[in-house]
């Protein structure tokens, strides 16, 4: 679904199984903000293409952190060019056993060839100007993709609408999480999007998501 000129949302809301919501950038930026699990990439990209994206419009994927809901999917993408991110502290994580997550869901890791190793800072993808933040927490390299000049924050598992991402996998530190959350909450963000649940619009939802969370989810993190 088009919500913007440039951007492209996928919301999971099937309650009987775990994905994520995807999202595309389009203009010269061409990226794909988490595809997800493997076995629903081919859905993933029927959906774009009723969107009018191709395939082929895909010229990145940054993956905002490497749980198997979130990450697997990558792999589908692998040797076909595109530019394949994720943070260099999310790489060390998964060579220090991380990877090991995917056994508990009765899953194999994918080999995915990440040649785009990112870092906290700016970035350009296409003609466009983003910002990498390592919001760890979730995971220890889970990263927020800022894409100041639409005011739009991809949050990855961090924050959601009125929840934030759990800290009981491998790597998870509810400390840091909490740390990171106040962080983006100091972005001027116009519309959030989480890699769960909707969407949060609009300059002032936004701040009220970040207070609600801060105020009343906080103390049970």
């Amino acid at each position: 679904m088009r919500i913007s000129e440039e951007i492209y949302v996928y919301e999971w809301t099937d309650y009987f199984d775990n994905n994520c919501n995807s999202f595309y950038i389009g203009g010269d930026a061409k990226v794909l903000v988490d595809p997800g699990l493997k076995r629903y990439v081919p859905n993933l990209l029927e959906s774009m293409e009723e969107d009018g994206v191709a395939r082929e419009n895909i010229q990145y994927i940054i993956n905002t952190h490497s749980h198997p809901d979130h990450y697997e999917g990558s792999v589908m993408f692998d040797g076909s060019g595109v530019g394949i991110g994720l943070h260099e502290e999310e790489i060390k994580f998964l060579d220090a056993g991380g990877k090991y997550l995917y056994e508990l869901f009765g899953l194999t890791f994918p080999e995915v060839d990440v040649n785009l190793v990112l870092r906290e800072g700016d970035i350009t993808l296409g003609k466009e100007h983003f910002q990498v933040l390592l919001v760890p927490g979730h995971s220890p390299g889970s990263l927020a993709l800022y894409w100041p000049s639409r005011k739009a924050l991809f949050s990855g598992d961090v924050i959601f609408a009125q929840n934030v991402g759990r800290t009981d996998f491998p790597g998870g530190n509810s400390v840091l999480l909490k740390k990171s959350i106040v962080r983006l909450s100091q972005l001027d963000v116009d519309t959030l999007l989480p890699g769960h649940m909707g969407i949060v619009d609009g300059k002032e939802r936004v701040k009220m998501n970040f207070d609600v969370v801060i105020e009343h989810i906080f103390p049970y993190v």
